[in-house]
Formats: structure tokens, C-alpha cells, sequence
């Protein structure tokens, strides 16, 4: 995928995730995400701080409390700006749904990855159906595998061959796992468990030691 196709679906993605949580009620706005530590509010609120970046002060006073450690930095700016009514955070994600900003130390690849897995992680908790393009899906699985930091799916997944079965990717070496290549990237964000039920092949009983 180019630069050009990457941004178009990064914004249908995010409409997408809009159009989703603005028929959600109340409980499901403060029930659990995929992430373990986020409500599905505070996963909103992430994607939406992608498109819509906090001021530089604020992410260093951050960078402070945090001592530096990333996940508590995005925890903690998430939850902030998850403070945000519902109907703002729909808003957002709606008005700055084309913006091309990119986090500090990221690319535009990794805005790719992060909204289709965050859109997973709102979606198959609430039990609701939010399809994830194959070819992008694809082109995010690539950027995670070779990526390392902070997800080690090469490492963690060494034992493995990984193949998509609704588009042309693989990568590994070792016993068999296939299925769409939605699950995969899922497995190879960390969501173990959710992808490990869509996944098929003589592997698959590997996977429950590959959590990062």
C-alpha cells in the first residue's frame, strides 16, 4: 500500500469507529476493551489523540509522571482525554478523521496498524461486527512483524508460520497456523487469546506462551 491509500484508509477507519460508538449506550461506552487496562471509552479517546495530538506541554508533563515509560504516557493521555463526553469524542473522530499527524518516533505505517487493531478492540468485546480491510490488514501485519519494539512478534512468534487465508501473506518458520489475516495481526498486536479463536493449524497450540 502506498502513502496515498494508507491515509484513505486510515480515515474510513475512523469514521468507521465513529459510526460505531454512536450507537453505543452508556454501559458500553465504560465497559472493557480488548486492552486490558481500557474501557472502550479510553480506547476512543486513543484514537482519536492520534488524529488529534495533545499539546507538546502536556505530553512532556506526561513524560515526567511516567518517567518515560510509553504505555503509562498513552495510558495516562487517553484517559484524560477520554474525560470527553461520548458525543465529543464521536464528534472528534468525525471532524478529524483525514488528519495526516503522526505520533513523535512513529510513521505513518504504525497510524495504520493502530487504528484497524484499536477499531478490533472496541469492536469484538461489544460483540459487534467492524470488517477490517484484507490488503491493509496485510500491510500492518508486515509493519508489526518487522518492527520488534513494542511488540516482539518475530520473537515471540518464532515457532510458527503464520499464513493468511483472504489474502497472499506469510511469514515464520516452524508448525502451521492460518486463518484472516485480521486475526493475525491481532495475534501479532498481542490479542492472543480473541485471535487464537479464528486461528486454525498444528500451531495454534503454541500461541498460549506467545503473549508479549
Amino acid at each position: 500500500m502506498d502513502k496515498a491509500h494508507t491515509w484513505q484508509v486510515v480515515r474510513q477507519q475512523r469514521l468507521a469507529v465513529a459510526d460505531l460508538l454512536d450507537g453505543l449506550t452508556a454501559e458500553q461506552w465504560e465497559s472493557r476493551s480488548l486492552c486490558t487496562e481500557w474501557r472502550i471509552r479510553d480506547v476512543a479517546a486513543h484514537v482519536l489523540l492520534v488524529a488529534e495530538p495533545p499539546a507538546p506541554g502536556s505530553l512532556f508533563a506526561d513524560m515526567v509522571r511516567s518517567r518515560g515509560d510509553f504505555h503509562r504516557v498513552n495510558t495516562l493521555a487517553a484517559r484524560r482525554r477520554a474525560q470527553r463526553s461520548p458525543q465529543q469524542l464521536v464528534a472528534g473522530l468525525r471532524e478529524h478523521a483525514g488528519s495526516r499527524q503522526v505520533p513523535v518516533v512513529s510513521s505513518y505505517r504504525n497510524v495504520l496498524f493502530d487504528v484497524l487493531v484499536h477499531a478490533q478492540d472496541i469492536a469484538v468485546p461489544l460483540g459487534l461486527d467492524l470488517p477490517m480491510p484484507p490488503q491493509a490488514a496485510a500491510a500492518g501485519a508486515t509493519r508489526v512483524w518487522t518492527m520488534g519494539w513494542p511488540f516482539w512478534a518475530k520473537r515471540r512468534l518464532r515457532d510458527v508460520r503464520l499464513t493468511a487465508t483472504d489474502v497472499e501473506w506469510s511469514v515464520g518458520s516452524g508448525a502451521d497456523v492460518h486463518g484472516p489475516i485480521r486475526a493475525i495481526l491481532l495475534l501479532l498486536t498481542g490479542r492472543t487469546t480473541t485471535a487464537t479463536a479464528m486461528l486454525h493449524g498444528d500451531g495454534v497450540a503454541h500461541l498460549a506462551g506467545s503473549r508479549g
